[in-house]
């Protein structure tokens, strides 16, 4: 991600300079490109060079289709249609609340078996770009229209346009959640918050069929851009907030733990509302931790000898609170947690520590707070920065799994040696095919997965049901870990690829939690992969490395298991080839599931 290019403040998203930089704009920037499908019963014209320009910004080159005007179901549910034809990675789906307005006017019958033909439509849709695409779908909802033909007591009549409008929009986002690679584009909230008064333009859907003014077309554009970012991987994993005056009001080395702002009401309920927003990142997976310039006694004891905090000291994974500067800290932090800095957004008051941490470390995401602490949280919500495409069990256990790493540490620096300390983990594993449960959360490492992914290659949920489904042509495998301390959950993704006609099997992929490194889980792995080969009568296994900015921590990988370099690629990566004869078997202390030999799992 380039620097801070995750933070698009709405108020920033001007439509005629993105007109410029879409023009300005060439097909050779970026390193990355993508293949999207734009589909619409509004006119999209004037949206394609918005979403090229946002895009852009983002160092990713975009291949765009657009389908004529009103031909979603021609386009979808035609194999043989243009729109396949393109391949696209992703496919927008554009319904505006006009088009659905006249034909409500036009509707033969009652209303609510319009409401039923309308879903069947869309889920038909769907099912077609499903059928013939592995493309990721991004769904727009209904805008509440302007129009009430019975004042205040329209939701309460069940056929009325509003009610209709409404209720699409809950059914549609009930049958998302029954289908895997759909994603919602919200309009409907976008369009909340500018205020529907000005969001309509009526003259320009008259002349041009606009779904909307051209001043929040932006908005829209982003949302589809950052929606496509978080399936491909970007995320926010760790907040990092400043104390005094961010946490709370006040100093607490000067006005003390008791003397600070905070609470439910009156002058400290700017801070609560903060604390409690960021008490709910943390329950949905998002990493806390504190930056502070001040006495580490001081910072403590607000936590704990106040007892109205929302947050406690076992909220935050990590606590720096001393005089160093904070892009300092800010690194340690980084470094500690084995995230990157550009999946942390920091939190201070201060302008003058935001401007320095935005020039000593550009890739932190840092939002321009607002003087009024009131308006913090309002600010973050609409830059949006915590835009996710999954969530698992994994992800609300983060915070208590890093605790546990740190139970590890104490663990290891008590063995005698480290082989014993290995033993003393008592780890189990278990690998299997990927099975329809895990889904979920193998789309998730396959997407969030940089220092330890030896190709990166991203793929959405489709793609991995479509590999699971193929049992002959594919291997693809998630492994499990458990040890005395904790269940780790799914830490590894290995996808292989059997080619009997050439004897080898193809290693296309191998992804692992870097929280589980150094235990043994790789040397398994490799032990597993060699067998299965040797199992499907091949003599050979094949792979790749591919560099990128993130993940030189496993360029001599496959050196480490008597594989042999064979090619240098034009990227900078290498092709590597083991022949199973020469293969050693790694020792490694861990046991598979079904040979558990432990009964103290922690």
């Amino acid at each position: 991600m380039a620097a801070n290019s995750g933070v698009q403040n709405p108020r920033n998203l001007d439509y005629f300079q993105l007109l410029k930089e879409a023009g300005r704009s060439t097909t050779s920037c970026g390193h990355k490109a993508i293949r999207l499908a734009l589909l619409g019963d509004c006119a999209t014209q004037h949206f394609v060079p918005l979403l090229r320009a946002l895009f852009n910004r983002e160092g990713i080159r975009t291949e765009l289709y657009e389908g004529g005007f009103d031909a979603i179901e021609l386009e979808a549910r035609n194999p043989q249609s243009a729109l396949y034809a393109f391949q696209p990675d992703v496919v927008v789906i554009m319904n505006s609340v006009q088009m659905l307005r006249d034909k409500y006017y036009q509707r033969p019958g009652v209303p609510g078996a319009f409401q039923e033909d309308t879903l069947r439509r869309f889920t038909a849709v769907w099912d077609s770009l499903c059928t013939n695409s592995r493309a990721l779908i991004i769904q727009s909802n209904y805008v509440t229209p302007l129009e009430r033909f019975f004042g205040n007591y329209d939701y309460q009549v069940p056929g009325s346009m509003v009610s209709i409008a409404r209720q699409l929009n809950t059914t549609i986002l009930e049958e998302m959640r029954t289908r895997t690679g759909i994603f919602l584009n919200d309009m409907e909230a976008i369009a909340s918050w500018v205020g529907r008064k000005t969001w309509f333009d009526e003259r320009l859907w008259c002349i041009g069929k606009l779904f909307c003014a051209l001043e929040y077309l932006p908005l829209v554009a982003n949302n589809v851009v950052e929606i496509v970012l978080a399936n491909a991987g970007r995320a926010v994993k760790c907040v990092v907030v400043d104390l005094d005056n961010t946490l709370w009001g006040g100093v607490v080395g000067d006005d003390g733990p008791h003397g600070i702002q905070f609470g439910a009401h009156g002058d400290g309920e700017p801070f609560y509302r903060l604390q409690s927003f960021l008490k709910e990142l943390k329950k949905r997976g998002v990493l806390l931790a504190v930056c502070s310039k001040n006495e580490h006694s001081n910072a403590i004891s607000a936590f704990h000898e106040n007892p109205e905090m929302v947050l406690k000291m076992e909220d935050f994974t990590v606590f720096v609170a001393n005089w160093d500067n904070k892009a300092q800290n800010l690194r340690k932090i980084s470094d500690g947690l084995n995230i990157g800095l550009d999946s942390i957004v920091f939190l201070d008051d201060n302008p003058f520590e935001r401007n320095a941490v935005r020039m000593m470390l550009p890739e932190v995401i840092v939002p321009e707070l607002p003087e009024d602490a009131a308006d913090y949280v309002k600010v973050l919500v609409e830059l949006n920065l915590f835009e996710t495409a999954s969530f698992s069990k994994e992800d609300a256990l983060r915070s208590e799994l890093y605790e546990q790493k740190a139970q590890l540490r104490i663990a290891e620096s008590a063995a005698s040696n480290f082989e014993e300390f290995l033993k003393s983990l008592e780890t189990i594993i278990d690998v299997s095919h990927f099975v329809p449960e895990q889904l979920p959360r193998i789309v998730q490492l396959l997407q969030r997965s940089n220092q330890f992914n030896l190709t990166t290659n991203r793929y959405n949920q489709s793609q991995c049901e479509a590999m699971m489904i193929d049992t002959e042509g594919c291997l693809p495998l998630f492994a499990r870990l458990k040890d005395r301390f904790s269940d780790h959950g799914l830490i590894s993704i290995v996808i292989a690829w059997p080619n009997p006609a050439a004897g080898t099997l193809v290693i296309s992929d191998w992804v692992m939690s870097c929280r589980v490194l150094k235990r043994g889980v790789e040397e398994y792995l490799m032990n597993y992969l060699v067998e299965e080969a040797r199992r499907m009568g091949l003599g050979m296994i094949t792979a790749s490395y591919i560099p990128t900015a993130k993940n030189s921590m496993v360029k001599e990988f496959y050196s480490r298991f008597d594989f042999t370099m064979v090619a240098t690629r034009r990227d900078g990566g290498n092709e590597w080839q083991l022949r199973l004869e020469e293969y050693r078997q790694r020792s490694v202390f861990i046991r598979p599931e079904e040979q558990q030999m432990y009964t103290t799992l922690g």
